[in-house]
């Protein structure tokens, strides 16, 4: 999480051995590169290219570190609004499946007058004998594209 203040981007002991003859081929010579951290979170890093060399005066890499820093919170805040739609399609995904699965086991129980843990259990058995997904049968049954007849008993 150290700021690199500013590498030469021709000198042997570059930070970046393969990185540095492409920059220098693009017209770049130096670069400055400071942290995108948050409460001791390194989670990239902010990169900055000169044609000539040269440090950043103070104000500058201030101003930098500050853009970093925005930087940083917009990742941050992108990752977690990430998560949670990731979080809301999981149990959506999970809702509308549980929804289905019970579809179907009113179905069958009311086709072949059995109780709902009995519907289940030939729900489950079909998935398994024709390596299926359980949602996927449930889904023929309530669809009436697999008839709860052609079920195994």
């Amino acid at each position: 999480g150290k700021p690199i203040v500013s590498a030469r981007l021709d000198e042997e002991m570059t930070p970046w051995p393969r990185f540095a003859p492409r920059a220098l081929a693009a017209g770049f010579s130096s670069v400055q590169a400071l942290p995108m951290r948050l409460r001791g979170q390194v989670i990239g890093a902010l990169n900055m290219f000169q044609t000539g060399d040269g440090e950043l005066r103070d104000a500058d890499r201030t101003a930098a570190q500050a853009f970093a820093d925005v930087a940083t919170i917009a990742v941050l805040a992108h990752r977690t609004a990430d998560d949670a739609q990731r979080l809301n399609d999981q149990l959506t995904l999970a809702l509308n499946t549980r929804i289905v699965v019970e579809q179907a086991k009113g179905v069958v129980a009311e086709s072949v007058n059995v109780d709902m843990q009995a519907a289940f259990e030939r729900l489950r058995r079909h998935a398994r004998n024709h390596n299926l997904r359980l949602t996927d049968v449930a889904a023929d049954i309530t669809t009436k594209t697999l008839p709860v007849d052609r079920l195994d008993p």
